[in-house]
């Protein structure tokens, strides 16, 4: 343990991702670079690795700048996993090569060992990539505790506990952050704030990375809705912002200081009550007068397209639209959700024309794979999507435990779902019937030239 003079050090890391397809959407760790952000605020020594790096000193050149600054991660094809042996799709690792993350704990050791390690974790089935990724911690720092947070570790714990290797699983969402790493380095640390006030967080440290294309924003956390098929509810029960005057602060850091033009929303409400919120948010961003260009690949709420949210998306500079419709079948939606009307979808899409909006700018999430539905049930809502005017997205559905469809899904699943995370791999469809083969699918994503990052 550090003694009372020592600068403690914490070693955060993003790990790979072990799956069939994976490609990057203007993702990146937001909660493990707001806990760098925090640490490093205290005067803790803060040292980052991300597996996943697109942009590593000795990866293959790529222009940052292309698709918005999305683009394919590094590859390397593995077996497949020995309870997916059946499927015919290349299992891949997403990320740096082995030997590079090696190299990169080997620099970090000098001139101090961490004290502590924080791994995050996201999609469930990705856990084969966080136990590798644990495994080697443990190889170069054998007394180094490490400690498992994010998603996977809150929505299947107990999973988590038994395979991933790590010491310690959070099951919280970070508030009790000084009294875990007491705990595991004896060093205590006075908070210098109000870890519910949104506003007075340090902006997430995405200048640790190797070179920033974009930045992902996080307005607020929560969701007034309760999707059967999302685990918003479950992970962030109380909906909680940040003030628009606080995050249009932070685009103008990113772009003033680092050259950022590529914003991406990520909220899972960013549009609800727009009087309070969004509208003086988009009118702060025109009020700059900046070359901007904003994404929202987290979808947004149709029924909260209104004309003028329109035209304020549109003169803000919104690049890229993605809405939440899930499926056309709005007579049955209501044990899914209860988010939008046939009515309101045509006049959300009318609003965004009228704008400005070209149609290819504009795309409709549609869930595929629901347990019960059927492929003439997706081709209508593709339909019904193209006669609008915009593009269908087909978008697998992941059955996710403390979800209102799990039972169902477990049911309707030809897989044991509840035995191990990877049987709900979206690749694989596990509650489809077995005319849902992934040839068919890939015809009708062809057929509706889906964008290829929105393919898997």
């Amino acid at each position: 343990m550090p003694g009372p003079k020592d600068v403690p050090h914490v070693l955060l890391i993003n790990p790979w991702i072990y799956d069939f397809a994976a490609y990057d959407v203007w993702a990146k760790p937001y909660g493990l670079l707001t806990l760098a952000a925090i640490f490093r605020h205290h005067g803790v020594r803060v040292s980052y690795i991300d597996c996943l790096d697109r942009f590593h000193p000795r990866a293959p050149a790529t222009d940052p700048h292309a698709r918005h600054g999305r683009g394919p991660y590094l590859k390397t094809p593995l077996p497949n996993p020995p309870a997916l042996a059946s499927v015919n799709r290349t299992y891949s690792r997403y990320g740096i090569e082995s030997q590079w993350f090696q190299e990169s704990l080997a620099a970090i050791s000098t001139p101090q060992a961490p004290d502590l390690i924080l791994v995050t974790s996201i999609m469930t089935y990705w856990y084969p990539g966080v136990v590798e990724t644990i495994q080697q911690l443990k190889a170069a720092f054998p007394h180094t505790p490490v400690v498992l947070g994010g998603i996977y570790a809150r929505l299947w714990t107990e999973h988590a506990v038994s395979n991933s290797g790590a010491d310690h699983v959070a099951v919280d969402d970070g508030r009790d952050l000084f009294a875990l790493f007491k705990r595991f380095t004896g060093y205590e640390i006075t908070p210098e704030f109000d870890f519910h006030d949104l506003d007075a967080l340090p902006y997430p440290a995405f200048d640790l990375q190797n070179k920033i294309t974009y930045i992902p924003l996080l307005t607020g956390r929560g969701c007034p809705y309760d999707c059967a098929y999302c685990a918003s509810r479950f992970l962030e029960p109380v909906m909680i912002r940040r003030s628009p005057e606080s995050v249009a602060s932070e685009i103008d850091h990113w772009h003033q200081k680092h050259g950022v033009v590529d914003f991406a929303f990520y909220d899972d409400a960013l549009l609800v009550h727009p009087q309070r919120h969004a509208w003086p948010l988009f009118e702060a961003i025109i009020r700059k007068e900046l070359k901007l260009f904003f994404h929202t690949p987290n979808a947004l709420h149709i029924r909260e397209i209104s004309a003028r949210t329109a035209q304020l998306m549109f003169q803000a500079g919104f690049q890229t639209l993605r809405l939440g419709l899930e499926t056309t079948a709005f007579d049955a939606r209501r044990d899914l959700d209860r988010k939008v009307e046939e009515e309101e979808f045509r006049q959300a899409v009318g609003h965004l024309r009228n704008a400005g909006f070209r149609s290819d700018q504009i795309g409709a999430y549609l869930l595929v794979g629901l347990p019960g539905q059927s492929l003439a049930a997706v081709q209508k809502s593709i339909d019904i999507v193209r006669q609008a005017g915009i593009t269908p997205i087909m978008a697998h559905y992941t059955p996710i435990p403390h979800t209102r469809l799990w039972e169902s899904a477990c049911a309707a699943s030809r897989y044991d779902l509840g035995s191990d995370p990877i049987f709900s791999n979206n690749a694989i469809m596990p509650c489809s019937p077995d005319d849902f083969s992934w040839q068919v699918l890939s015809r009708l994503k062809q057929s509706i030239h889906q964008p290829i990052d929105e393919c898997e």
